[in-house]
């Protein structure tokens, strides 16, 4: 393409003589890159070169960091996520600074093969001025990132080996390995990396699953047609619309001799497999080193190596929960479960809870084995929690009648339905971090299992307990969070690098910004993600978020003296807390708070209003309701979403604006990455309906009594439904036409006549 793009600059400077060649080749090559993305989403069997292969799509950029992760240094440690960014910084952004002209491509994540990658590394390091650009990168990050990238490529070419994941509720797995040769199996992760010639594996799901068959990948994965009337389906078709898929060529069938999942769960070489941290997809990455394992085990040679340290694993989480808990009718089973580091739950009767897809199937079961008379909404409740939302890091208190709290723990293991138990088969593994007896505050809830999460205070003062009754500090335990990189912003908000550049930069110099524009313009989207960006990481733990209404007060927001069991006691706000739990920490942390402008901001903050100030951080003021010196810590970051198009609200205070930094938020039809989306929608109509609203945009920011921070956002147009002329007309009816009727209330003639043009480009 970038070859393609000169050739067009030759062209038109050349023959046509035009003024303004470089802008329209430039204009050329991103209409290439659009069309190549919609090949390749839409048609990826269609877009071939000249040497008759799939034009590739690949940019490992997120590829390589993923890799990097994973890698030692020659001291053993692992490579710091600053030392990452400096290295993939170098690949994209120093070979340009060569001036090379025998290389088309500086940004090196678009190499995407060993051989040609080898070919640009020796004309880089041929390069006059490569010494000097070498030494201005980190400790000479440019050099060793090449040889780390050259490292990453030639192991991505070489045979990879896979498992695939198939659940038996769906789909007969046992049932198609023991018949068939070669058998079709979607593919939703690693799909660039996935090549013909790879090793698979076939797993079955379930706590008694595991390996039943291995093979070889035949070809690259392709789209494929969803097979209806496939045998072994139980139940409608996995995939009603064209998906991503492979044929694997089975080799060795051990159904009758599984390769079990506890088998691999207990060593320490296979504890970590990707199936058995993250199950939730239908293909992972098995390491050469584990399919080493795999194999002695298949071939009867296998030596087993016990696990070392804690041999649980702990998936990224994005939300730890604290529920209470009865372990036993009279916590009968609590001294039991206390010393085999479990919980369990009852209804053994209905077997394994995970076989069950739905919580009413689940109580359709109980009422065959206990009976009918009863609705089971509480139990059947309890146990689908139990079985599919209590999660490894989550926090356990555990009760004896209403009155008594007994202990607490952390979940350790995902949900195991243990066949080998009398009674109380299904449990997770836990870590007991205390066991006594303490008072609870007030009367607990009844029933078994309690989602108590949602209920912020009760849950401090819980925690409390295991503070202040015992003397001893929690910290809390060490979670794991999912990577959050600018990278990901990027993909997820439709933005340009150089105004998240900007927006991260504000922030984090000004402290508190406001995220202003007109509807549907992503400001709520992009808040939490903008968060999550800069600690490079979903780490919910330090971020808030509130909304601001026009009843909301400094008693809600800070503190203030509120009912309870004995009059009225002073309760901390979430803003105090957010503060008071940010302040030991040397890292980042943020508030969020949405429609900012819908509170009375000066009464809300009160005597904060000064210390959000960022050169006030870290200064101190008394209190209204309490003797105490309170400071906003330097590390909190406030961000404010305000809706430009609300007639309602009035304007912001003067006095709080000058603390704020403002960032305009504008509907992102014309960035690339709203393009590449639209791309992939492949409608016509759909993009009928976003120039009609490109254009009405354009007269609503030339009306006076509008302006620019009226105009239709494109968050509209963003779905993961399939968008047909139903979905459309909705979009339409229900939302745009209501929009712009409230815009010119007092204008009927403009409404009927962007009503007819909207319409008109759906059944137009």
């Amino acid at each position: 393409m970038l070859e393609a793009r000169d050739r067009i600059n030759d062209f038109l400077s050349i023959e046509k003589e035009s003024d303004h060649a470089s802008e329209r080749a430039d204009s050329y090559l991103v209409s290439m890159k659009h069309l190549r993305n919609f090949l390749d989403v839409k048609y990826p069997t269609l877009a071939k070169d000249w040497g008759n292969k799939a034009i590739s799509n690949a940019y490992l950029k997120t590829d390589f960091k993923n890799w990097m992760k994973i890698q030692k240094k020659s001291n053993g440690e692992p490579y710091s996520n600053s030392t990452i960014t400096i290295y993939t910084n170098a690949l994209k952004s120093a070979t340009s600074k060569l001036n090379l002209v025998d290389i088309n491509q500086t940004d090196l994540f678009y190499y995407t093969s060993y051989e040609t990658f080898e070919e640009a590394h020796n004309i880089i390091k041929s390069a006059p001025n490569f010494n000097d650009v070498d030494v201005a990168t980190s400790n000479r990050s440019y050099s060793s990132a090449m040889i780390l990238y050259s490292r990453f490529l030639k192991e991505i070419s070489e045979p990879s080996c896979w498992i695939f994941q198939g659940n038996p509720k769906y789909y007969d797995v046992i049932g198609a390995v023991n018949v068939l040769d070669n058998i079709t199996w979607a593919v939703n992760q690693y799909t660039k990396q996935i090549k013909g010639g790879d090793k698979a594996y076939i797993w079955i799901s379930g706590s008694e699953g595991g390996i039943i068959a291995a093979g070889t990948i035949i070809l690259d994965p392709e789209t494929r047609e969803p097979e209806t009337d496939d045998p072994f389906l139980r139940g409608g078709s996995l995939n009603t619309a064209p998906y991503l898929a492979v044929n694997i060529k089975i080799e060795r069938k051990m159904t009758s001799n599984i390769v079990l999942r506890k088998i691999l769960l207990a060593d320490e070489r296979t504890k970590r497999l990707e199936i058995l941290k993250y199950p939730g997809a239908t293909n992972f990455k098995v390491t050469k080193e584990q399919d080493a394992v795999i194999e002695s085990i298949i071939n009867g040679n296998y030596e087993r190596v016990p696990p070392t340290g804690d041999d649980t694993v702990i998936p990224a989480i994005s939300k730890k929960r604290y529920w209470i808990y009865a372990p036993g009718e009279g916590s009968s089973m609590w001294e039991e479960f206390y010393n085999k580091s479990i919980m369990g739950i009852g209804w053994d009767e209905i077997g394994d809870l995970s076989r069950f897809p739905t919580k009413e199937s689940m109580k359709d079961e109980m009422k065959k084995v206990y009976g009918v008379e009863y609705s089971y909404k509480n139990d059947g409740h309890a146990t689908w929690q139990f079985a599919n939302e209590v999660n490894p890091g989550d926090v356990v208190f555990v009760k004896r009648g209403l009155s008594k709290i007994v202990g607490r723990g952390v979940v350790k293991s995902e949900y195991i339905f243990d066949s080998s138990r009398d009674v109380y088969r299904n449990v997770h593994m836990m870590d007991w971090t205390h066991k006594g007896e303490w008072d609870h505050p007030g009367q607990s809830v009844m029933k078994t299992l309690t989602n108590i999460t949602p209920y912020t205070d009760y849950c401090k003062r819980l925690e409390d307990i295991f503070v202040t009754s015992i003397g001893l500090g929690l910290d809390d335990e060490q979670a794991q969070y999912e990577s959050y990189t600018p990278d990901d912003f990027l993909s997820d908000v439709y933005m340009s690098e150089e105004r998240y550049v900007t927006l991260k930069n504000l922030l984090l110099k000004k402290k508190n910004i406001i995220l202003q524009g007109a509807p549907g313009v992503g400001k709520t989207y992009a808040a939490e993600r903008l968060a999550h960006s800069i600690m490079e990481e979903k780490d919910t733990s330090r971020v808030m978020v509130v909304q601001f209404h026009q009843s909301y007060s400094y008693e809600d927001f800070i503190m203030g003296y509120r009912p309870s069991d004995s009059g009225f006691s002073l309760t901390k706000g979430p803003f105090y807390s957010f503060c008071k739990e940010a302040e030991p920490d040397d890292r980042e942390y943020f508030f969020i708070i949405d429609e900012i402008n819908r509170g009375n901001l000066s009464k809300i903050f009160g005597e904060l209003l000064m210390l959000i100030e960022n050169d006030k951080r870290g200064k101190e003021v008394r209190l209204l309701y309490s003797d105490e010196q309170f400071s906003v810590p330097e590390n909190v970051h406030i961000i404010g979403m305000m809706n430009t198009a609300d007639r309602s609200l009035a304007m912001i205070d003067y006095a709080l604006r000058r603390r704020f930094a403002f960032f305009e938020f504008e509907p992102a039809f014309d960035t690339e990455g709203f393009k590449t989306y639209q791309s992939s929608i492949a409608n016509r109509k759909f993009d009928n309906v976003i120039e009609t609203v490109i254009s009405m945009n354009k007269a609503i920011s030339e009306d006076a009594s509008l302006g620019r921070g009226f105009r239709v956002g494109h968050s509209y147009f963003c779905t993961d439904d399939i968008v047909d002329d139903a979905w459309l007309s909705d979009l339409v009816e229900y939302e745009l036409l209501p929009l712009i009727r409230e815009y010119w209330f007092d204008e009927s003639s403009k409404v009927e006549h962007w009503a007819l043009k909207l319409r008109g480009a759906v059944h137009g």
